[in-house]
């Protein structure tokens, strides 16, 4: 086969998924309840025993106190990822906070809040 050809047929095909995902609406941000992230947490984390749930108003982030420590959870197009809060930064942000994770295999996450909720967060984020 040609390689013109083959190129033609990888661009379309991908092209093809990428409008399929989002016509089925897998490229929309999933929102949480508390009951969804303790749900979400627990899959991420099966071992862990959650005490308290924060959601951002947004819904798409929730911050989990566990056991085991603090925990954050965000959507992540129709899924989600789940960090615990050991070793990060995080850094005022104009929509929020960005949380920078300590681990070259965990992207840094925007959390979008508004300014009673970071300060909030923060509150919940300085050591004890």
């Amino acid at each position: 086969m040609p390689l013109e050809i083959l190129l033609v047929l990888v661009v379309v095909g991908i092209a093809g998924i990428t409008a399929l995902l989002h016509l089925t609406g897998k490229s929309r941000l999933r929102v949480l309840s508390a009951d969804t992230a303790r749900a979400e947490w627990v899959r991420h984390f099966p071992d862990d025993t959650i005490i308290d749930v924060t959601l951002a108003h947004g819904g798409h982030a929730a911050l989990l106190r566990t056991e085991t420590g603090p925990g954050l959870l965000w959507s992540f197009g129709a899924d989600t990822v789940a960090r615990h809060l050991r070793d990060f930064d995080w850094i005022d942000h104009p929509e929020g906070i960005e949380v920078q994770f300590h681990d070259f295999a965990t992207p840094g996450v925007t959390v979008r809040l508004d300014e009673t909720e970071r300060r909030h967060w923060r509150h919940l984020l300085e050591p004890a």
